[in-house]
């Protein structure tokens, strides 16, 4: 019974309208940047249409973030441009299977939780990078392409399309100011191509990138030989793509978590990415990952449910099968104008406000990895080197604190260590005992410390040594349990002897590594 009134109160949050026409206006913005990618990786254009309607459909379905956006990507696509001039459209279709198992293999695992480890900075730069490529990426509408050369517009043709996208940048403000019962963005589409079919403009059209009739995604075996030579060739591309692909939808699911204080599953994110992938190489898409325009574009007409992802899809497949030739007269102007108000959205642009607030290393890590981003087009890569370089300093900043505090106390020198024992604080731990001066017995407390590595136990092991040189004895006191256990494992390193006594020390023998 609980779970009939769950759902009848699912259903009374679902705002159908909103659901409806965001997924339309999702729709209608994915079609030409799906082209557009599939056309730039030299692949047929529904390759494109296909990947955006399979991965919106499946992911929106069995997603693990309701409001999510998927199709196909750039930043996935990009990866196999290589790989498709050197052996062809069958190995790509191969990579974006192996791909989607290698996403699978990681929502089976639980791995999707490392996402976690992306810093702040980072996703500021991410964010940022990404704004700026969904901008530069429509100034591709202000060219021309001849063969062998490409040139800006120029006389009419330029200022038709820019005034047709002003016009569409301006309705895209002023529109809800007037009603938010309808997106702007739509609303922009609709009012644009009216305009352009109504007086007759002569400007670029969808159809002029690539048509969009076709039929229902041909279902195939991606014909490559199967051996070993074979997996040798696809299996840097399909590690590669899994890489970006959840690189990009993970830290977009946490996007959509904050914009909506709400919580996705990034482990069923990879599960639905990873079958979507598989279900691509099988029926003739590229494959793809969530897009971070398109899901804001989503978010921004008012979508909160997975309703509206898959009217997207359903959106994408009937314009195929019987809609192609409305489309096909749908403006450029239009879509670039909506882009150009999603790059202006996705923008984070309170970082410039906190920029002089922010520790200086993360200022530089939002920097380096937005121009990465931006430069490399290498997502993954952007985010792992800031990631590193994020650890890195953390690290520095942590072996700086360890500190001690120093007390003779009946007889014995006492030394309260305060910070983590690990790699990057061993040199400062040494550098605060007196083994000349100090007592025959000397007690090291741990009760605001621990010990993190092997690093922390070799110093240890060798500050023992040392003391025992001298004649001296060395106490551990307030070991956590993990630290305990941690020493107990390293026994066929160090010979350890646990005391029972009331303060649960550890006296050190002579230790001497096996």
């Amino acid at each position: 019974m609980q779970s009939y009134l769950n759902l009848f109160h699912f259903r009374q949050q679902i705002n159908y309208k909103n659901e409806i026409l965001a997924g339309l206006t999702v729709a209608m913005t994915m079609i030409p940047e799906s082209l557009s990618f599939a056309i730039l990786a030299g692949l047929p254009p529904l390759c494109g249409l296909y990947a955006a309607f399979i991965m919106g459909l499946v992911t929106s379905v069995f997603g693990g973030r309701p409001g999510l956006i998927s199709g196909g990507a750039g930043a996935t696509v990009v990866v196999l441009i290589a790989l498709m001039n050197s052996h062809g459209i069958e190995y790509v279709f191969a990579a974006v299977v192996l791909a989607g198992i290698f996403q699978i293999l990681v929502g089976l695992f639980k791995l999707a939780k490392f996402i976690r480890l992306v810093p702040q900075s980072v996703m500021y730069g991410f964010v940022n990078g990404l704004a700026v490529i969904i901008f530069l990426a429509q100034l591709d509408q202000f060219k021309v392409r001849q063969p062998g050369s490409v040139a800006w517009l120029q006389g009419e043709a330029l200022m038709t399309m820019a005034g047709l996208v002003l016009l569409t940048i301006a309705i895209t403000i002023l529109f809800p100011r007037i009603t938010k019962a309808v997106p702007p963005s739509l609303v922009a589409i609709i009012v644009v191509f009216c305009v352009v079919l109504g007086l007759q403009i002569d400007t670029r059209l969808v159809k002029d990138i690539a048509s969009v009739s076709g039929g229902l995604p041909p279902f195939h075996i991606p014909s490559v030989p199967f051996t070993f030579e074979t997996l040798q060739i696809v299996f840097p591309y399909g590690l590669i793509m899994a890489g970006v692909g959840l690189t990009e939808g993970l830290l977009t699911l946490n996007l959509v978590d904050e914009i909506t204080a709400t919580r996705g599953n990034g482990n069923r994110e990879s599960l639905a990415q990873g079958s979507a992938n598989i279900l691509n190489g099988f029926f003739f898409g590229m494959g793809g990952c969530p897009m971070i325009a398109q899901t804001l574009v989503n978010l921004s007409a008012g979508a909160r449910t997975r309703l509206s992802g898959i009217i997207a899809s359903l959106t994408i497949l009937c314009i195929i099968l019987f809609a192609s030739p409305i489309i096909d007269l749908v403006p450029m102007a239009a879509l670039t104008g909506v882009m150009i108000m999603v790059a202006i959205g996705t923008f984070e642009w309170s970082s410039f406000r906190i920029i002089n607030k922010m520790p200086r290393q993360d200022v530089f890590v939002g920097i380096l990895v937005a121009l990465i981003t931006i430069f490399l087009h290498n997502l993954a890569l952007a985010v792992l080197i800031g990631v590193i370089i994020s650890a890195l300093v953390f690290a520095w900043e942590s072996a700086k604190r360890i500190r001690a505090k120093k007390y003779i106390k009946d007889g014995a020198k006492h030394y309260e260590i305060y910070g983590p024992l690990f790699f990057g604080s061993v040199t400062a731990f040494h550098e605060k005992f007196d083994i000349t001066n100090d007592p025959e017995t000397v007690i090291i407390d741990f009760k605001d410390s621990r010990i993190a590595d092997m690093s922390g136990i070799e110093a240890l092991n060798k500050l023992t040594e040392r003391y025992a040189k001298v004649g001296k004895k060395l106490h551990l006191k307030h070991l956590s349990e993990d630290c305990r256990r941690l020493l107990e494992n390293a026994s066929s390193v160090i010979e350890v002897n646990i005391m029972d006594d009331p303060i649960t020390a550890l006296h050190l023998t002579n230790q001497k590594f096996s």
